[in-house]
């Protein structure tokens, strides 16, 4: 089992966890995520790896509070104890000869796209981030994103703080001016990254995607978290698991990605209450 060695509320639904899991500290990379289940009886939820510390052995994982496992995680305390941490999985992201690039984060993506934008900046990449959120109640990790990002730009939808927009109006701004990227790396919302693709398109910039479809056991078993992707014409099939789970955003699918994203969520809902009124049951 793996104890639960920090525990902090980034905002009134996202969570950080720092688990003590010494063999995946060791081997995870940006991009890379994990499997975990809280008890015996638990589900098996994936979740990106938002930094390590090798030398404490622990893991950082960040969640959105949404599901009945991700309920029942942030009822663990510091000290508590899950059944299952398992990882490195997937595939890091690819940072390696990048002179200057774009990491744009949606939401609790930003989780996902903190560790990558370190990365970059850690091997002397010129970083521009843009994170956006729906207000200024909902922010998250501005100060990890300040200090390892050149320019950082803040955007909310209602204009509560920041740039008053989402997160493709500052970057078409950059992109009419002239600004060029190596790449534009996007993590968050799925209709987030599939307008960020639309908005780089006319500049021929390339743009990565990190896909966080359904998934069950990581290992390419299962199927659920498979994507299609349109290559030279042909449609194939993909699995975020072991392919991914960074791909190219001009290739992937997102309308069938998030027809597939809905489809168990009446399920989600029921057992979201469930576990409400279960933990209500023992805490009483």
């Amino acid at each position: 089992m793996y104890q639960i060695k920090h525990k902090r509320a980034l905002n009134s639904s996202v969570t950080e966890m720092e688990i003590s899991a010494p063999l995946v500290a060791a081997k995870a990379k940006p991009g890379q995520f994990i499997i975990l289940r809280v008890d015996e009886e638990g589900e098996r939820i994936p979740l990106t790896v938002a930094g390590t510390n090798p030398e404490e052995g622990t893991v950082k994982i960040i969640f959105q509070i949404v599901g009945a496992t991700t309920m029942a995680l942030n009822a663990k305390q510091e000290g508590d104890f899950i059944q299952d941490f398992t990882g490195p999985l997937g595939t890091a992201t690819a940072i390696e000869g990048k002179k200057k690039v774009c990491v744009i984060g949606g939401g609790v993506g930003c989780a996902i796209a903190m560790p990558v934008a370190k990365a970059f900046h850690d091997q002397g990449t010129e970083v521009t981030s843009i994170i956006g959120f729906r207000n200024k109640d909902i922010l998250i990790l501005e100060d990890e994103f300040r200090s390892f990002s050149d320019k950082l730009i803040v955007t909310t939808d209602d204009g509560s703080y920041g740039f008053h927009g989402n997160v493709t109006v500052p970057l078409k701004e950059m992109l009419d001016n002239g600004e060029q990227f190596d790449e534009i790396l996007t993590i968050g919302p799925l209709i987030m990254m599939k307008f960020v693709v639309a908005t780089a398109r006319p500049y021929n910039i390339p743009v990565t995607v990190s896909m966080n479809p359904i998934m069950i056991d990581g290992t390419g078993m299962c199927g659920g978290c498979r994507l299609t992707l349109n290559q030279d014409g042909k449609r194939v099939t993909k699995f975020a698991c072991v392919d991914g789970p960074d791909f190219n955003g001009y290739e992937v699918d997102f309308d069938e990605a998030m027809s597939r994203n809905r489809m168990y969520t009446d399920f989600e809902i029921i057992k979201r209450d469930e576990t409400c009124n279960l933990l209500k049951k023992e805490a009483n």
